[in-house]
């Protein structure tokens, strides 16, 4: 079994109009929501393996924030071409980047993509108030955790994963 957990980069700040919006940081409001999401992934038994992360400031800002709240030290992959990357482009990344024996790995992704990848994994036995919600809005922070009935990561496919929590920072407060 593999699960995937997929979150949308934190709350970005638009405090400064000239800056590229690869290099935007992370909000107060997203400051605060990173660590509340990585609580509840650490209080859930989700501690990632791997975590592929787009490389732009307010995606690394997000893992930087979560990764002592989880407490392990977990390998971190990089990649620029994640930032505003289309769903196939991050599922490809999922399907080369952790070790088969490896049994979660993380996504740390943009809108759109992030939430087009979410729903286009999830099938058969997704919960279904739970895809109802990220339907809805799939907003910053929030956390999809994906199961997977996969022997190696390559196996991992579009229709093919359980949906089995789906959860925003403010239903945390």
């Amino acid at each position: 079994m593999k699960t995937v957990l997929l979150v949308r980069h934190a709350k970005s700040s638009w405090d400064d109009p000239l800056l590229a919006d690869f290099d935007r940081p992370l909000a107060a409001r997203g400051r605060g929501a990173a660590p509340r999401i990585a609580r509840y992934m650490r209080d859930k038994g989700l501690i990632p393996d791997l975590v592929v992360c787009s490389a732009a400031r307010r995606a690394q800002e997000t893992w930087e924030l979560m990764a002592p709240v989880l407490g392990a030290d977990i390998a971190v992959d990089a990649r620029p071409e994640l930032h505003h990357a289309s769903p196939n482009r991050m599922l490809d990344a999922l399907r080369r980047a952790p070790p088969d024996d490896a049994s979660t790995a993380l996504l740390i992704g943009h809108s759109p993509g992030i939430e087009a990848l979410a729903l286009g994994l999830c099938g058969a036995g997704s919960k279904q108030s739970a895809f109802d919600q990220m339907c809805a809005k799939f907003p910053t922070a929030a956390l999809a955790v994906i199961g997977f009935e996969a022997e190696r990561w390559s196996d991992i496919g579009e229709g093919q994963g359980a949906l089995k929590r789906f959860v925003r920072p403010r239903d945390l407060d």
